[in-house]
């Protein structure tokens, strides 16, 4: 059994070696780490390139911000689980084994694990993702307060074709990459806490809400793009 693990990178130099360590330490031999960058001012580069480990492969991104970039590090995923990673978060130590484990017993495509939620110093500010967002899966529940974040999903890479492309006028990825797996597959949420989800001043995505006008259009717009 063969794992992927799917990073899309942007000046994440602060943050991306403890990353990559937390990562590398409980993946086998012939696992990968697919990396796209989408053009790296800092010396994110040059720190994935001093690991000097085939594990890492490391592509250009497209330059057309984190959803086009994410698209291209799944599109270079050859192996047979997908993990999806942030440049800026830590694993717990047995999140791959409890990952798979669940994969088999299971026999589900997607699974999605519950985090804490942790500032610069990794000192917890919320205890559970899950509880913040009262996760659960469910098309209408998740269009209108999504629960599927990247950094926590992994799925089966057969179902690449079911969503990819990424519409590029949505909000985020990981919604359209959960409910489209939902729409075709099988989805397992857990409670595990297998990462550190680590919340910064840089940090692409936003925990806050939108206005409600923009709220609305960008659900419809999604509605719009999942319904194709």
């Amino acid at each position: 059994m063969k794992d992927t693990h799917s990073m899309a990178t942007y000046n994440g130099e602060k943050y991306i070696k403890e990353q990559l360590d937390s990562i590398l330490v409980q993946i086998k031999e012939f696992d990968e780490i697919i990396i796209s960058d989408d053009g790296s001012t800092d010396k994110t580069v040059e720190i994935i390139k001093s690991y000097q480990d085939k594990r890492i492969k490391l592509f250009k991104g497209p330059k057309m911000g984190v959803k086009k970039n994410f698209e291209n590090a799944i599109k270079h995923c050859q192996n047979e689980y997908i993990f999806l990673a942030d440049q800026d978060d830590i694993w717990v130590n047995n999140k791959v084994e409890i990952v798979l484990n669940y994969f088999i017993k299971e026999n589900v495509d997607l699974i999605i694990h519950d985090c804490d939620v942790v500032n610069e110093k990794l000192e917890v500010i919320n205890e559970s993702f899950y509880k913040l967002r009262h996760s659960k899966k469910g098309k209408i529940k998740n269009i209108m307060k999504n629960s599927y974040i990247g950094c926590c999903m992994a799925f089966k890479s057969s179902l690449k074709d079911k969503i990819l492309p990424i519409p590029n006028n949505i909000e985020m990825h990981d919604q359209w990459i959960g409910l489209k797996i939902e729409k075709y597959g099988k989805v397992k949420f857990i409670n595990d806490k297998l990462i550190h989800y680590r919340r910064h001043e840089k940090n692409v995505s936003n925990m806050k809400h939108y206005p409600l006008f923009k709220m609305l259009k960008n659900r419809i717009i999604f509605i719009k793009e999942f319904m194709k």
